[in-house]
Protein backbone atom coordinates (compact mmCIF):
# COMPACT_ATOMS: atom_id res chain seq x y z
CA UNK A 1 0.00 0.00 0.00
CA UNK A 2 1.35 3.38 -0.97
CA UNK A 3 2.28 5.79 1.84
CA UNK A 4 1.61 9.53 1.73
CA UNK A 5 3.39 11.74 4.26
CA UNK A 6 1.69 14.64 6.02
CA UNK A 7 3.24 17.64 7.76
CA UNK A 8 1.29 19.97 10.05
CA UNK A 9 2.22 23.63 10.52
CA UNK A 10 0.77 24.84 13.82
CA UNK A 11 0.12 22.70 16.89
CA UNK A 12 -2.71 24.65 18.48
CA UNK A 13 -6.29 23.54 19.01
CA UNK A 14 -7.02 22.44 15.44
CA UNK A 15 -3.52 21.21 14.66
CA UNK A 16 -3.55 19.01 17.74
CA UNK A 17 -6.96 17.67 16.78
CA UNK A 18 -5.74 16.79 13.29
CA UNK A 19 -2.65 15.07 14.65
CA UNK A 20 -4.70 13.10 17.14
CA UNK A 21 -7.16 11.98 14.48
CA UNK A 22 -4.48 10.94 11.99
CA UNK A 23 -2.65 8.90 14.61
CA UNK A 24 -5.73 7.22 16.08
CA UNK A 25 -7.46 6.45 12.80
CA UNK A 26 -4.49 5.60 10.59
CA UNK A 27 -5.49 1.95 10.14
CA UNK A 28 -9.17 2.53 9.44
CA UNK A 29 -8.36 5.34 6.99
CA UNK A 30 -5.96 3.06 5.14
CA UNK A 31 -8.69 0.44 4.76
CA UNK A 32 -11.21 3.00 3.54
CA UNK A 33 -8.92 4.95 1.23
CA UNK A 34 -6.42 2.35 0.04
CA UNK A 35 -3.52 4.55 1.03
CA UNK A 36 -1.47 4.74 4.25
CA UNK A 37 -1.39 8.33 5.56
CA UNK A 38 1.66 8.90 7.76
CA UNK A 39 2.09 11.88 10.07
CA UNK A 40 5.73 12.74 9.45
CA UNK A 41 6.23 16.12 11.13
CA UNK A 42 4.51 18.82 13.19
CA UNK A 43 6.05 22.30 13.35
CA UNK A 44 5.33 24.86 16.04
CA UNK A 45 7.33 27.43 17.97
CA UNK A 46 6.19 25.72 21.19
CA UNK A 47 6.82 21.98 21.18
CA UNK A 48 6.98 21.50 24.95
CA UNK A 49 3.41 22.27 26.07
CA UNK A 50 1.28 19.16 26.47
CA UNK A 51 -1.55 19.16 23.89
CA UNK A 52 -2.97 15.85 25.07
CA UNK A 53 -1.68 14.03 21.99
CA UNK A 54 0.85 11.19 22.16
CA UNK A 55 3.13 12.22 19.29
CA UNK A 56 5.85 9.77 18.21
CA UNK A 57 9.45 10.73 18.89
CA UNK A 58 11.05 12.90 16.22
CA UNK A 59 7.79 14.25 14.80
CA UNK A 60 7.83 17.63 16.58
CA UNK A 61 10.04 20.42 15.25
CA UNK A 62 10.30 24.19 15.49
CA UNK A 63 11.48 24.44 11.87
CA UNK A 64 8.47 24.88 9.57
CA UNK A 65 10.70 25.16 6.50
CA UNK A 66 12.02 21.65 7.12
CA UNK A 67 8.46 20.35 6.95
CA UNK A 68 7.88 21.98 3.58
CA UNK A 69 11.23 20.73 2.25
CA UNK A 70 10.85 17.14 3.49
CA UNK A 71 10.64 14.84 0.42
CA UNK A 72 8.55 12.30 2.37
CA UNK A 73 5.78 14.89 2.87
CA UNK A 74 3.27 15.27 0.05
CA UNK A 75 0.58 17.15 1.98
CA UNK A 76 1.16 20.23 4.15
CA UNK A 77 -1.61 21.17 6.61
CA UNK A 78 -1.71 24.82 7.68
CA UNK A 79 -3.41 25.41 11.06
CA UNK A 80 -1.49 28.51 12.11
CA UNK A 81 -4.24 30.99 11.24
CA UNK A 82 -4.10 34.63 10.22
CA UNK A 83 -2.58 36.18 7.13
CA UNK A 84 1.05 36.65 8.16
CA UNK A 85 3.44 33.73 8.29
CA UNK A 86 0.60 31.37 7.39
CA UNK A 87 0.38 32.95 3.94
CA UNK A 88 4.14 32.74 3.48
CA UNK A 89 4.22 29.04 4.35
CA UNK A 90 1.19 28.15 2.23
CA UNK A 91 2.70 29.80 -0.84
CA UNK A 92 6.10 28.16 -0.20
CA UNK A 93 4.45 24.75 0.12
CA UNK A 94 2.49 25.16 -3.11
CA UNK A 95 5.57 26.34 -4.99
CA UNK A 96 7.48 23.36 -3.61
CA UNK A 97 4.95 21.05 -5.24
CA UNK A 98 3.16 20.15 -2.01
CA UNK A 99 -0.60 19.86 -1.78
CA UNK A 100 -2.08 22.03 0.96
CA UNK A 101 -4.99 21.71 3.37
CA UNK A 102 -6.06 24.78 5.36
CA UNK A 103 -8.94 25.91 7.55
CA UNK A 104 -7.87 29.56 7.32
CA UNK A 105 -10.92 31.53 6.12
CA UNK A 106 -9.27 34.93 6.63
CA UNK A 107 -6.32 33.95 4.48
CA UNK A 108 -8.53 32.63 1.67
CA UNK A 109 -11.00 35.53 1.80
CA UNK A 110 -8.27 38.15 1.56
CA UNK A 111 -5.61 36.38 -0.55
CA UNK A 112 -7.56 33.60 -2.21
CA UNK A 113 -6.85 34.78 -5.76
CA UNK A 114 -3.07 34.65 -5.26
CA UNK A 115 -3.19 31.32 -3.43
CA UNK A 116 -5.49 29.61 -5.93
CA UNK A 117 -3.45 30.87 -8.88
CA UNK A 118 -0.26 29.58 -7.25
CA UNK A 119 -1.84 26.15 -6.73
CA UNK A 120 -2.95 26.06 -10.36
CA UNK A 121 0.43 27.18 -11.70
CA UNK A 122 2.16 24.41 -9.76
CA UNK A 123 -0.41 21.71 -10.56
CA UNK A 124 -1.17 20.90 -6.94
CA UNK A 125 -4.33 20.60 -4.85
CA UNK A 126 -5.51 23.00 -2.19
CA UNK A 127 -8.42 21.92 0.00
CA UNK A 128 -10.12 24.16 2.54
CA UNK A 129 -13.26 22.33 3.65
CA UNK A 130 -12.97 23.46 7.28
CA UNK A 131 -12.65 27.15 6.41
CA UNK A 132 -16.46 27.54 6.41
CA UNK A 133 -18.73 25.78 8.87
CA UNK A 134 -16.14 23.72 10.77
CA UNK A 135 -17.52 20.19 10.68
CA UNK A 136 -20.21 20.99 8.10
CA UNK A 137 -19.25 19.78 4.58
CA UNK A 138 -20.58 22.88 2.80
CA UNK A 139 -17.36 23.39 0.80
CA UNK A 140 -17.51 19.82 -0.48
CA UNK A 141 -21.20 20.27 -1.32
CA UNK A 142 -20.51 23.29 -3.54
CA UNK A 143 -17.41 21.77 -5.13
CA UNK A 144 -18.87 18.36 -5.83
CA UNK A 145 -22.41 17.53 -4.75
CA UNK A 146 -24.05 20.54 -6.40
CA UNK A 147 -21.51 21.02 -9.18
CA UNK A 148 -24.25 20.44 -11.77
CA UNK A 149 -26.46 23.22 -10.38
CA UNK A 150 -26.65 26.91 -10.97
CA UNK A 151 -26.56 28.17 -7.38
CA UNK A 152 -29.33 30.70 -6.88
CA UNK A 153 -28.66 31.57 -3.24
CA UNK A 154 -26.90 30.61 -0.03
CA UNK A 155 -28.12 31.72 3.38
CA UNK A 156 -25.88 30.76 6.29
CA UNK A 157 -25.55 31.00 10.06
CA UNK A 158 -21.79 30.75 10.09
CA UNK A 159 -20.63 32.13 13.43
CA UNK A 160 -21.33 30.11 16.56
CA UNK A 161 -20.44 32.94 18.94
CA UNK A 162 -23.09 35.24 17.49
CA UNK A 163 -25.68 32.48 17.29
CA UNK A 164 -25.08 31.57 20.95
CA UNK A 165 -25.52 35.22 21.98
CA UNK A 166 -28.70 35.67 19.94
CA UNK A 167 -30.21 32.44 21.26
CA UNK A 168 -29.73 33.47 24.88
CA UNK A 169 -30.92 37.04 24.26
CA UNK A 170 -34.19 35.63 22.94
CA UNK A 171 -34.69 32.73 25.34
CA UNK A 172 -33.67 34.53 28.54
CA UNK A 173 -34.41 38.16 27.72
CA UNK A 174 -30.83 39.13 28.58
CA UNK A 175 -29.02 42.20 27.19
CA UNK A 176 -26.27 41.75 24.62
CA UNK A 177 -23.42 42.81 26.92
CA UNK A 178 -24.31 40.32 29.65
CA UNK A 179 -24.54 37.39 27.25
CA UNK A 180 -21.27 38.37 25.56
CA UNK A 181 -19.51 38.37 28.94
CA UNK A 182 -20.87 34.87 29.65
CA UNK A 183 -19.76 33.71 26.18
CA UNK A 184 -16.24 34.92 26.92
CA UNK A 185 -16.18 33.07 30.27
CA UNK A 186 -17.33 29.87 28.55
CA UNK A 187 -14.75 30.18 25.76
CA UNK A 188 -17.29 30.80 22.99
CA UNK A 189 -16.02 34.35 22.48
CA UNK A 190 -12.48 35.73 22.42
CA UNK A 191 -11.23 38.38 24.83
CA UNK A 192 -11.49 40.71 21.82
CA UNK A 193 -14.70 39.49 20.15
CA UNK A 194 -14.75 42.11 17.38
CA UNK A 195 -14.11 39.71 14.51
CA UNK A 196 -17.17 37.68 15.51
CA UNK A 197 -19.71 40.20 16.79
CA UNK A 198 -18.98 42.81 14.10
CA UNK A 199 -19.65 40.24 11.38
CA UNK A 200 -16.23 39.98 9.75
CA UNK A 201 -15.64 36.31 10.55
CA UNK A 202 -18.92 35.57 8.79
CA UNK A 203 -17.96 37.89 5.92
CA UNK A 204 -14.71 35.97 5.32
CA UNK A 205 -16.75 32.79 4.97
CA UNK A 206 -19.31 34.49 2.70
CA UNK A 207 -16.52 35.55 0.34
CA UNK A 208 -15.28 31.96 0.10
CA UNK A 209 -18.79 30.66 -0.61
CA UNK A 210 -19.27 33.32 -3.32
CA UNK A 211 -16.03 32.24 -5.00
CA UNK A 212 -17.13 28.60 -4.97
CA UNK A 213 -20.68 29.25 -6.12
CA UNK A 214 -20.01 31.86 -8.78
CA UNK A 215 -16.31 31.83 -9.68
CA UNK A 216 -16.20 35.42 -8.50
CA UNK A 217 -13.84 36.51 -5.71
CA UNK A 218 -15.29 39.59 -3.96
CA UNK A 219 -13.04 41.98 -2.11
CA UNK A 220 -13.85 41.99 1.59
CA UNK A 221 -13.78 45.80 1.62
CA UNK A 222 -16.63 45.84 -0.90
CA UNK A 223 -18.91 43.52 1.10
CA UNK A 224 -21.70 45.08 3.16
CA UNK A 225 -21.13 43.84 6.73
CA UNK A 226 -23.32 44.49 9.78
CA UNK A 227 -22.73 42.74 13.10
CA UNK A 228 -24.79 42.32 16.26
CA UNK A 229 -22.85 44.61 18.61
CA UNK A 230 -25.60 47.24 18.65
CA UNK A 231 -28.58 44.89 18.59
CA UNK A 232 -31.11 45.91 21.26
CA UNK A 233 -32.99 43.44 23.41
CA UNK A 234 -36.32 45.06 22.57
CA UNK A 235 -35.83 44.26 18.89
CA UNK A 236 -35.24 40.60 19.74
CA UNK A 237 -38.42 40.71 21.83
CA UNK A 238 -40.54 42.51 19.24
CA UNK A 239 -39.32 40.22 16.47
CA UNK A 240 -40.46 37.19 18.50
CA UNK A 241 -43.87 38.77 19.05
CA UNK A 242 -44.28 38.97 15.28
CA UNK A 243 -43.13 35.35 14.83
CA UNK A 244 -39.51 36.00 13.93
CA UNK A 245 -36.12 35.07 15.34
CA UNK A 246 -33.07 37.27 14.71
CA UNK A 247 -30.04 35.50 13.22
CA UNK A 248 -26.77 36.85 11.87
CA UNK A 249 -27.01 35.68 8.26
CA UNK A 250 -24.48 35.50 5.49
CA UNK A 251 -26.29 36.01 2.19
CA UNK A 252 -24.75 35.01 -1.14
CA UNK A 253 -27.09 35.22 -4.14
CA UNK A 254 -27.12 35.85 -7.86
CA UNK A 255 -29.55 37.97 -9.83
CA UNK A 256 -28.63 38.17 -13.51
CA UNK A 257 -25.08 39.43 -13.81
CA UNK A 258 -24.91 40.74 -10.25
CA UNK A 259 -23.82 38.90 -7.09
CA UNK A 260 -25.10 39.87 -3.67
CA UNK A 261 -22.69 39.18 -0.81
CA UNK A 262 -23.49 40.51 2.64
CA UNK A 263 -23.74 39.85 6.37
CA UNK A 264 -26.68 41.20 8.37
CA UNK A 265 -28.74 40.58 11.51
CA UNK A 266 -31.90 39.27 9.87
CA UNK A 267 -35.43 38.45 11.04
CA UNK A 268 -36.13 34.81 10.16
CA UNK A 269 -39.69 33.39 10.50
CA UNK A 270 -40.15 30.73 13.18
CA UNK A 271 -41.31 28.39 10.39
CA UNK A 272 -38.03 28.73 8.45
CA UNK A 273 -35.51 25.89 8.91
CA UNK A 274 -32.70 28.33 9.78
CA UNK A 275 -34.76 29.62 12.71
CA UNK A 276 -34.30 26.29 14.48
CA UNK A 277 -30.50 26.56 14.47
CA UNK A 278 -29.63 27.60 18.02
CA UNK A 279 -26.74 28.02 20.43
CA UNK A 280 -23.26 27.60 18.89
CA UNK A 281 -24.41 25.52 15.93
CA UNK A 282 -24.00 26.57 12.28
CA UNK A 283 -26.07 25.88 9.18
CA UNK A 284 -26.13 26.72 5.49
CA UNK A 285 -29.15 26.57 3.19
CA UNK A 286 -28.40 26.35 -0.51
CA UNK A 287 -30.86 26.77 -3.39
CA UNK A 288 -29.82 25.21 -6.68
CA UNK A 289 -31.78 25.35 -9.90
CA UNK A 290 -31.97 21.53 -9.99
CA UNK A 291 -31.65 20.50 -6.34
CA UNK A 292 -33.97 23.22 -4.98
CA UNK A 293 -33.32 23.82 -1.26
CA UNK A 294 -30.84 21.70 0.69
CA UNK A 295 -29.59 22.41 4.22
CA UNK A 296 -26.39 21.50 6.06
CA UNK A 297 -26.21 21.67 9.85
CA UNK A 298 -23.68 20.95 12.57
CA UNK A 299 -20.95 22.33 14.79
CA UNK A 300 -19.20 25.19 13.11
CA UNK A 301 -16.07 25.27 15.25
CA UNK A 302 -14.13 23.40 17.89
CA UNK A 303 -11.16 21.05 17.87
CA UNK A 304 -12.84 17.84 16.82
CA UNK A 305 -15.43 19.03 14.25
CA UNK A 306 -12.88 21.21 12.46
CA UNK A 307 -10.19 18.55 12.60
CA UNK A 308 -12.66 16.02 11.20
CA UNK A 309 -13.15 18.10 8.06
CA UNK A 310 -9.41 18.77 7.71
CA UNK A 311 -8.70 15.04 7.92
CA UNK A 312 -11.37 14.39 5.29
CA UNK A 313 -9.55 16.80 2.98
CA UNK A 314 -6.23 15.07 3.70
CA UNK A 315 -7.83 11.74 2.81
CA UNK A 316 -9.13 13.03 -0.51
CA UNK A 317 -5.76 14.41 -1.54
CA UNK A 318 -3.92 11.28 -0.40
CA UNK A 319 -6.23 9.11 -2.47
CA UNK A 320 -5.66 11.35 -5.50
CA UNK A 321 -1.89 11.20 -5.07
CA UNK A 322 -1.91 7.44 -4.59
CA UNK A 323 -4.22 6.46 -7.42
CA UNK A 324 -3.90 9.17 -10.09
CA UNK A 325 -0.98 9.37 -12.47
CA UNK A 326 -1.02 13.14 -12.39
CA UNK A 327 -2.14 15.72 -9.89
CA UNK A 328 -4.90 18.11 -10.68
CA UNK A 329 -5.51 21.53 -9.21
CA UNK A 330 -8.57 21.84 -6.99
CA UNK A 331 -8.34 25.59 -6.66
CA UNK A 332 -11.31 27.88 -7.18
CA UNK A 333 -11.31 28.97 -10.83
CA UNK A 334 -12.21 32.57 -11.59
CA UNK A 335 -14.47 31.44 -14.40
CA UNK A 336 -16.92 34.32 -14.05
CA UNK A 337 -14.42 37.19 -14.04
CA UNK A 338 -15.87 40.01 -16.11
CA UNK A 339 -19.22 38.25 -16.48
CA UNK A 340 -20.58 39.23 -13.06
CA UNK A 341 -20.14 42.09 -10.62
CA UNK A 342 -20.86 42.72 -6.98
CA UNK A 343 -24.25 44.29 -6.38
CA UNK A 344 -24.11 47.67 -4.63
CA UNK A 345 -25.52 47.54 -1.08
CA UNK A 346 -28.14 50.19 -1.89
CA UNK A 347 -29.50 48.11 -4.79
CA UNK A 348 -30.16 45.01 -2.68
CA UNK A 349 -33.83 44.12 -2.34
CA UNK A 350 -35.23 42.88 0.95
CA UNK A 351 -38.09 43.14 3.40
CA UNK A 352 -37.24 45.35 6.36
CA UNK A 353 -38.08 45.66 10.04
CA UNK A 354 -38.07 49.29 11.20
CA UNK A 355 -38.44 50.59 14.75
CA UNK A 356 -39.06 54.22 15.60
CA UNK A 357 -39.41 56.24 18.81
CA UNK A 358 -42.39 58.27 17.54
CA UNK A 359 -43.64 61.53 19.03
CA UNK A 360 -46.98 60.89 20.76
CA UNK A 361 -48.99 63.42 18.79
CA UNK A 362 -51.55 63.37 15.96
CA UNK A 363 -50.16 62.90 12.46
CA UNK A 364 -46.75 61.60 13.54
CA UNK A 365 -47.18 58.12 12.11
CA UNK A 366 -48.79 59.62 9.01
CA UNK A 367 -45.54 61.47 8.32
CA UNK A 368 -43.65 58.17 8.55
CA UNK A 369 -46.05 56.42 6.18
CA UNK A 370 -45.90 59.33 3.75
CA UNK A 371 -42.09 59.35 3.64
CA UNK A 372 -41.96 55.61 3.06
CA UNK A 373 -44.59 55.75 0.33
CA UNK A 374 -42.92 58.71 -1.37
CA UNK A 375 -39.77 56.61 -1.73
CA UNK A 376 -41.61 53.56 -3.05
CA UNK A 377 -41.53 51.58 0.21
CA UNK A 378 -44.78 49.79 0.97
CA UNK A 379 -45.83 48.92 4.55
CA UNK A 380 -46.95 45.34 5.18
CA UNK A 381 -47.59 45.65 8.94
CA UNK A 382 -47.26 48.22 11.72
CA UNK A 383 -47.76 48.12 15.47
CA UNK A 384 -47.37 50.45 18.44
CA UNK A 385 -45.53 48.67 21.24
CA UNK A 386 -46.61 50.20 24.55
CA UNK A 387 -47.42 53.70 25.72
CA UNK A 388 -45.50 56.96 25.80
CA UNK A 389 -42.25 57.12 27.77
CA UNK A 390 -40.85 60.03 29.79
CA UNK A 391 -39.75 61.70 26.55
CA UNK A 392 -43.26 61.60 25.11
CA UNK A 393 -42.42 58.99 22.48
CA UNK A 394 -43.92 55.59 21.75
CA UNK A 395 -42.15 52.61 20.13
CA UNK A 396 -43.58 51.80 16.71
CA UNK A 397 -42.55 48.77 14.64
CA UNK A 398 -43.03 48.71 10.87
CA UNK A 399 -42.54 45.81 8.46
CA UNK A 400 -42.11 46.66 4.80
CA UNK A 401 -42.68 44.70 1.64
CA UNK A 402 -39.59 44.07 -0.49
CA UNK A 403 -37.85 47.32 -1.29
CA UNK A 404 -34.45 48.66 -2.30
CA UNK A 405 -32.20 49.32 0.66
CA UNK A 406 -31.35 52.75 -0.76
CA UNK A 407 -35.06 53.64 -0.93
CA UNK A 408 -35.53 52.70 2.71
CA UNK A 409 -32.48 54.75 3.68
CA UNK A 410 -33.80 57.76 1.79
CA UNK A 411 -37.17 57.47 3.57
CA UNK A 412 -35.47 57.15 6.96
CA UNK A 413 -33.49 60.32 6.24
CA UNK A 414 -36.70 62.23 5.53
CA UNK A 415 -38.39 60.78 8.62
CA UNK A 416 -35.53 61.90 10.88
CA UNK A 417 -35.57 65.36 9.31
CA UNK A 418 -39.33 65.68 9.88
CA UNK A 419 -38.93 65.80 13.65
CA UNK A 420 -41.57 63.13 14.35
CA UNK A 421 -39.05 60.60 15.74
CA UNK A 422 -36.41 60.73 18.44
CA UNK A 423 -32.99 59.17 18.03
CA UNK A 424 -31.85 56.83 15.27
CA UNK A 425 -34.44 54.49 13.70
CA UNK A 426 -33.57 50.79 13.78
CA UNK A 427 -33.37 49.06 10.41
CA UNK A 428 -33.01 45.26 10.14
CA UNK A 429 -33.50 42.95 7.19
CA UNK A 430 -36.23 40.32 7.19
CA UNK A 431 -36.71 37.15 5.15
Amino acid sequence: MKQIGVGILGFGTVGAGVADGLLKHREVMAKRLGVDIVLEKIADLDITTDRGVAVPSGVLTTDAKSVIADPKIGIVVETIGGTGIAKTFVLKALKAGKCVVTANKKLLAEYGREIFETASENGVDIYFGASVGGGIPIIRVLREGLAGNDIESIHGILNGTCNYILTRMENEGLPFGEVLADAQKLGYAEADPSLDIDGFDTAHKACILAALAYGFQPRLDDVNVEGIRNLAGEDVKYAAEFGYRIKLLAVVARDGDEIEVGVHPTLVPFTHMLASVNDAFNAAMVKGDMSDYTMYYGRGAGRQPTASTVIGDIGDIARNLAHCETRYARAVPSYAEGAVKLRKPGDIMSRFYLRFAVADRPGAFGAIATALGKNGVSISAASQKGGADENGTVPVVVFTHRAKSSAVDAALGEIKASGVVEGEPVKLRAI
